[in-house]
Formats: C-alpha cells, sequence, structure tokens
C-alpha cells in the first residue's frame, strides 16, 4: 500500500497545503517518512488523515467560486466500527460546506471495502445540500460498489465510473459528472 500515492498530476493547480481554508492548510509532508497505516501497512505521506483510522483523503481540487471539490480516498470505509462518516462529515464536510462547498466527487477506486451503519450523516449531510448539490462516489471496486449498494446509504449518494477521469483537468471532470446529475433530475 505504501507506493498507492494520491493523484499529483494537478498539484500545479491546487495544493490543500496552500489553501487558507482547507483543514490541512500550512500541513508539512515528509516524502520518506511513512507513519499512517491501513490494515498495519504503511501508506504513501502524502495521505491525509481526518480521524478515521483506516480511510485517508487527499483533497485534489477545491473551487470556492462555483462550490465544489474532488478528493480521492485510500483505505477501507468502515462505518460500522470506525464510524468513519462522523469523522469525514464533522472534520471535513462541515468545513468545506461552511465555505460554500455544495458538490463533492470523490474519487474511490481505492477504497477496499465499505461497511455500513446507521445513516443519518448522511442523511444530514444530503438535506445541508438542499436541491442545489450533491455527492457522487466515482470508480469504486467491483466488491465495495456491492456493499454499498447493499445499505440504505446508496439512497443519499450517487455513483459513477469514468475509467479514463486522469485525462481530464478537474474542471472539466466536475463538468462531466455535474452534466450527468443534471441529466437525472431532467
Amino acid at each position: 500500500m505504501h507506493a498507492i500515492e494520491p493523484y499529483y498530476n494537478w498539484r500545479h493547480l491546487y495544493t490543500p497545503e496552500e489553501d487558507e481554508f482547507s483543514p490541512f492548510f500550512g500541513k508539512e509532508h515528509s516524502q520518506f517518512e511513512y507513519s499512517e497505516t491501513v490494515y498495519n501497512y504503511y501508506i504513501h505521506p502524502q495521505w491525509d488523515a481526518f480521524g478515521s483510522e483506516n480511510i485517508y483523503m487527499k483533497f485534489q481540487f477545491v473551487d470556492y467560486e462555483i462550490g465544489y471539490c474532488i478528493i480521492e480516498l485510500l483505505g477501507e470505509w468502515n462505518d460500522a466500527i470506525a464510524n468513519d462518516i462522523m469523522h469525514l462529515k464533522r472534520n471535513i464536510i462541515d468545513v468545506l460546506l461552511m465555505k460554500g462547498i455544495r458538490k463533492f466527487l470523490f474519487i474511490a477506486e481505492n477504497v477496499l471495502s465499505f461497511y455500513a451503519d446507521d445513516e443519518s450523516y448522511y442523511e444530514e449531510w444530503h438535506e445541508e445540500l438542499d436541491d442545489t448539490g450533491w455527492v457522487v462516489v466515482m470508480n469504486l471496486p467491483d466488491q465495495s460498489m456491492e456493499e454499498f449498494m447493499n445499505s440504505r446509504v446508496r439512497d443519499y449518494l450517487l455513483f459513477e465510473q469514468i475509467i479514463n477521469w486522469r485525462t481530464y483537468q478537474p474542471h472539466a471532470l466536475f463538468e462531466l459528472i455535474d452534466n450527468k446529475q443534471l441529466k437525472r433530475l431532467l
């Protein structure tokens, strides 16, 4: 797992360490010191912890004017034991909502598994978005997608598969996803 790095080709466009509104503003990453783990396997030091023991994230892009963010995830999303959605909601999402972010795209191709529990945090988040926002989870591995689909949280999330997402610039990827969500409403 230590070789799985967050996507880095957009770092010239956005870095959360330099974004004064980011929960990771001012954070310094080591390129050589591995300290965080998932299942006792060290992960690349560029991933950011947000309170969960087994899932980590990286802000790939945030646009406060348009109101969207792209977040990449790594690890196990476990609401049943670790209440990961609570950590995500309180430590990350609530901060972004206060800054006007209403559209959330999660790149989840490195989410190894999902364990559901109570959906109240998802429901709260969904209500806070009104009709103007969405939460899209993109590129889940098959086993994780099946676990999401077998839970009630699927009622609050949208799912997409965009295999070639790395060929897009952040805003183009956002527009692609946003247009798909608009078509769903029509």
